[in-house]
Protein backbone atom coordinates (compact mmCIF):
# COMPACT_ATOMS: atom_id res chain seq x y z
CA UNK A 1 0.00 0.00 0.00
CA UNK A 2 1.12 3.82 -1.01
CA UNK A 3 1.77 5.35 2.71
CA UNK A 4 3.43 9.05 1.23
CA UNK A 5 2.24 11.02 -1.64
CA UNK A 6 4.04 14.09 -2.92
CA UNK A 7 2.74 16.98 -2.75
CA UNK A 8 1.71 17.40 -6.31
CA UNK A 9 0.14 13.92 -6.43
CA UNK A 10 -2.20 14.67 -3.18
CA UNK A 11 -2.69 18.05 -5.88
CA UNK A 12 -3.43 15.51 -8.34
CA UNK A 13 -6.07 13.69 -6.52
CA UNK A 14 -7.87 16.01 -4.83
CA UNK A 15 -8.19 18.24 -7.82
CA UNK A 16 -8.01 16.55 -11.32
CA UNK A 17 -11.79 15.61 -12.59
CA UNK A 18 -10.94 12.63 -14.38
CA UNK A 19 -8.41 10.14 -14.13
CA UNK A 20 -7.79 6.93 -16.50
CA UNK A 21 -8.66 3.45 -15.23
CA UNK A 22 -6.80 0.72 -16.88
CA UNK A 23 -8.62 -3.04 -16.64
CA UNK A 24 -8.02 -6.51 -18.17
CA UNK A 25 -10.50 -8.29 -20.47
CA UNK A 26 -10.94 -12.05 -19.81
CA UNK A 27 -9.23 -12.36 -23.37
CA UNK A 28 -6.12 -10.23 -21.82
CA UNK A 29 -6.83 -6.87 -23.64
CA UNK A 30 -6.33 -4.03 -21.98
CA UNK A 31 -8.96 -1.13 -21.85
CA UNK A 32 -8.42 2.05 -20.76
CA UNK A 33 -10.66 4.75 -20.02
CA UNK A 34 -11.55 7.72 -18.62
CA UNK A 35 -13.54 8.02 -15.40
CA UNK A 36 -14.59 10.49 -12.83
CA UNK A 37 -13.25 9.58 -9.42
CA UNK A 38 -13.44 10.39 -5.79
CA UNK A 39 -10.26 10.27 -3.34
CA UNK A 40 -11.07 9.46 0.62
CA UNK A 41 -7.67 9.83 1.44
CA UNK A 42 -6.30 5.88 1.12
CA UNK A 43 -8.71 4.84 -2.05
CA UNK A 44 -9.90 6.20 -5.13
CA UNK A 45 -13.30 5.89 -5.50
CA UNK A 46 -15.15 5.54 -8.86
CA UNK A 47 -18.68 5.23 -9.60
CA UNK A 48 -19.91 3.09 -12.60
CA UNK A 49 -22.49 1.83 -14.51
CA UNK A 50 -23.09 -2.07 -13.03
CA UNK A 51 -23.00 -3.86 -16.58
CA UNK A 52 -20.16 -2.21 -17.99
CA UNK A 53 -16.38 -3.30 -19.20
CA UNK A 54 -14.39 -2.16 -16.45
CA UNK A 55 -16.57 -3.79 -13.94
CA UNK A 56 -16.79 -6.86 -15.91
CA UNK A 57 -12.82 -6.89 -16.12
CA UNK A 58 -12.43 -6.18 -12.26
CA UNK A 59 -14.62 -9.14 -11.19
CA UNK A 60 -12.67 -11.45 -13.13
CA UNK A 61 -8.77 -9.75 -12.45
CA UNK A 62 -9.44 -6.92 -9.74
CA UNK A 63 -5.40 -5.64 -10.38
CA UNK A 64 -5.81 -2.02 -12.31
CA UNK A 65 -3.59 0.73 -13.13
CA UNK A 66 -4.90 4.58 -13.09
CA UNK A 67 -2.67 7.69 -14.31
CA UNK A 68 -3.31 11.32 -14.89
CA UNK A 69 -2.75 13.10 -18.03
CA UNK A 70 0.80 14.43 -18.36
CA UNK A 71 2.21 17.68 -19.70
CA UNK A 72 2.77 17.57 -23.67
CA UNK A 73 6.37 15.92 -22.85
CA UNK A 74 5.80 13.57 -20.42
CA UNK A 75 7.95 15.88 -17.90
CA UNK A 76 4.78 15.05 -15.53
CA UNK A 77 3.88 11.65 -14.99
CA UNK A 78 1.61 9.81 -12.81
CA UNK A 79 0.36 5.87 -12.45
CA UNK A 80 -1.04 4.10 -9.49
CA UNK A 81 -0.94 0.29 -9.46
CA UNK A 82 -3.53 -1.28 -7.07
CA UNK A 83 -6.33 -3.47 -6.38
CA UNK A 84 -9.82 -3.10 -7.32
CA UNK A 85 -13.04 -4.00 -5.35
CA UNK A 86 -16.83 -3.90 -5.66
CA UNK A 87 -18.17 -2.74 -2.72
CA UNK A 88 -21.69 -4.35 -1.63
CA UNK A 89 -24.51 -2.16 -0.94
CA UNK A 90 -22.62 1.18 -1.52
CA UNK A 91 -23.58 4.61 -0.55
CA UNK A 92 -25.54 6.66 -3.88
CA UNK A 93 -23.34 8.70 -5.38
CA UNK A 94 -25.74 11.33 -4.17
CA UNK A 95 -25.10 10.47 -0.24
CA UNK A 96 -21.56 11.04 -1.11
CA UNK A 97 -21.15 15.14 -0.58
CA UNK A 98 -17.83 15.38 -1.76
CA UNK A 99 -18.53 13.44 -5.11
CA UNK A 100 -21.71 14.96 -5.52
CA UNK A 101 -19.93 18.71 -5.14
CA UNK A 102 -17.01 17.98 -7.68
CA UNK A 103 -19.19 15.96 -10.13
CA UNK A 104 -22.68 18.17 -10.14
CA UNK A 105 -21.96 20.79 -13.25
CA UNK A 106 -20.80 17.67 -14.69
CA UNK A 107 -24.00 15.15 -14.18
CA UNK A 108 -25.97 18.47 -15.32
CA UNK A 109 -23.85 18.60 -18.39
CA UNK A 110 -24.30 14.47 -18.94
CA UNK A 111 -28.23 15.16 -19.49
CA UNK A 112 -28.43 14.13 -15.58
CA UNK A 113 -29.69 15.18 -12.43
CA UNK A 114 -27.75 13.74 -9.24
CA UNK A 115 -30.63 11.18 -8.24
CA UNK A 116 -30.40 9.80 -12.86
CA UNK A 117 -26.89 9.51 -11.73
CA UNK A 118 -27.04 8.33 -8.59
CA UNK A 119 -29.34 5.20 -10.04
CA UNK A 120 -27.56 4.55 -13.30
CA UNK A 121 -24.11 4.86 -11.76
CA UNK A 122 -25.27 2.04 -9.19
CA UNK A 123 -21.50 0.34 -8.80
CA UNK A 124 -19.07 1.78 -6.59
CA UNK A 125 -15.02 0.81 -7.39
CA UNK A 126 -13.24 1.01 -4.67
CA UNK A 127 -9.05 1.63 -5.57
CA UNK A 128 -6.45 0.82 -2.96
CA UNK A 129 -3.76 1.66 -4.28
CA UNK A 130 -0.34 -0.50 -4.09
CA UNK A 131 2.42 1.26 -5.97
CA UNK A 132 3.25 4.81 -6.91
CA UNK A 133 5.15 5.82 -10.23
CA UNK A 134 5.96 9.59 -10.61
CA UNK A 135 7.83 11.91 -12.18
Amino acid sequence: MVTQYPPVVLRQLAEEPVIWLATVRADGQPQVVPVWFLWDGQHILIYSLPNSQKVRNIRQNPRVSLHFNSDPWANQVTRLDGMAELVDNPPLATSVSEYLAKYRDGITRIGMTPDSFAAAYSTLIRVRPTHLVHW
